[in-house]
């Protein structure tokens, strides 16, 4: 699930460690092999358990995997999570009721849409309308209109989301909006891309790319990632070449979400050259566990069994998602695979 959710999360990974202290060095041959199936139990646990963290950030990332995954195991659980007391969590877990089709979860969903927070109210109207018990689409384009800047770039995701094309021109006035925020015209312009709209390949979008900020070329290309033309892969492949270890992470995953694995020699340059702890939850470590579940490969699934064990919450889950990713390809790649009879 691709949000501004994601990105408050990924910016916060810097601040969540678990408590013991860890071992240096990945401590793995890149030459071995992964049998990635036996590792589904353990990492669906890892989710379980992420679900019921005490730390709503960690809860909002396993909700979010949840999702992204496809576990339907576990969403009775996220709907539980509708009543949780901070407002990003109970966002979150309405998403992933909507994209998920969990029927089950109307009721709490029809109490969220009276929520005093403004998030989890446009939540709840966008798992609403997605799960067809009614058309709320209104009440997140009211929401995109208002001051609250977070309420409003979430607005503009979930419209995004929700793909009614006719709500491009809507955004693009918002991201022309004087008084919107970076981040609402960043989200716009993100959700323009969703939609489809190619006119998002322009000015802004290089712009971000040319940018000597980090933050800006990441959010560059995943807008580039969620356009997804051959002119919009081209331009990410491009930031395999920067200098800033980071982007070039973001750009072989977003390449790997689009089905491309040429950034995965840069993926594995990084497991193979960096001397930080597997247990540090930074920006890069983060990026390149989640490249894993995007890119695959023998070279990459190597690394798996020890980012489960890392003593990191935040990058055991998302090694966990890598996981469940993984097996999830594996799963359909056997299902098109022709009968053979004997």
């Amino acid at each position: 699930m691709k949000s501004l959710l994601s990105v408050v999360i990924l910016t916060a990974m810097l601040f969540f460690i678990g408590c013991d202290a860890g071992q240096t060095g990945f401590g793995l041959s890149a030459g071995g092999k992964t049998d990635v199936g036996l590792l589904r139990p353990g990492a669906i646990e890892i989710i379980r358990d992420g679900l019921a963290d005490e730390n709503p950030i960690i809860r909002s990332h396993a909700i979010e995997i949840v999702s992204a995954t496809g576990t339907k195991e576990l969403v009775p659980i996220v709907a539980k999570l509708l009543k949780d007391e901070p407002a990003p969590v109970r966002f979150a877990a309405a998403i992933v009721i909507g994209d998920m089709q969990y029927l089950a979860g109307e009721y709490a969903l029809r109490r969220l849409l009276n929520d005093t927070d403004g998030s989890a109210k446009i939540a709840a109207a966008y798992a609403l309308t997605k799960l067809g018990r009614g058309n709320y689409s209104d009440i997140i384009r009211t929401a995109l209109k208002g001051k609250d800047q977070t309420v409003r770039a979430n607005a503009a995701m979930l419209l995004g989301k929700l793909g009614d094309k006719s709500d491009i021109e809507l955004l693009y006035r918002v991201r022309r909006d004087s008084d919107s925020a970076d981040k609402v015209r960043i989200q716009s312009l993100e959700s323009i891309a969703m939609l489809g709209d190619e006119k998002v390949y322009g000015a802004k979008s290089l712009y971000l790319l040319i940018s000597e900020n980090a933050d800006d070329k990441i959010m560059g290309i995943r807008i580039l990632g969620a356009l997804d033309t051959s002119e919009a892969r081209n331009a990410i492949k491009t930031m395999l070449y920067e200098d800033i270890p980071e982007v070039r992470l973001c750009a072989a995953e977003q390449l790997g979400r689009l089905g491309d694995t040429s950034g995965r020699p840069e993926v594995v340059e990084y497991f193979r050259r960096i001397s930080r702890n597997p247990d540090d939850p930074s920006i890069a470590n983060s990026m390149a566990t989640m490249a894993i579940g995007r890119i695959g490969g023998d070279a990459l699934t190597v690394y798996l069994p020890r980012l489960l064990r890392s003593r990191s919450k935040m990058i055991r889950l998302i090694a966990a998602q890598s996981v469940l990713l993984l097996t999830q390809q594996m799963r359909a790649a056997r299902m098109q695979e022709p009968t053979r009879y004997y």
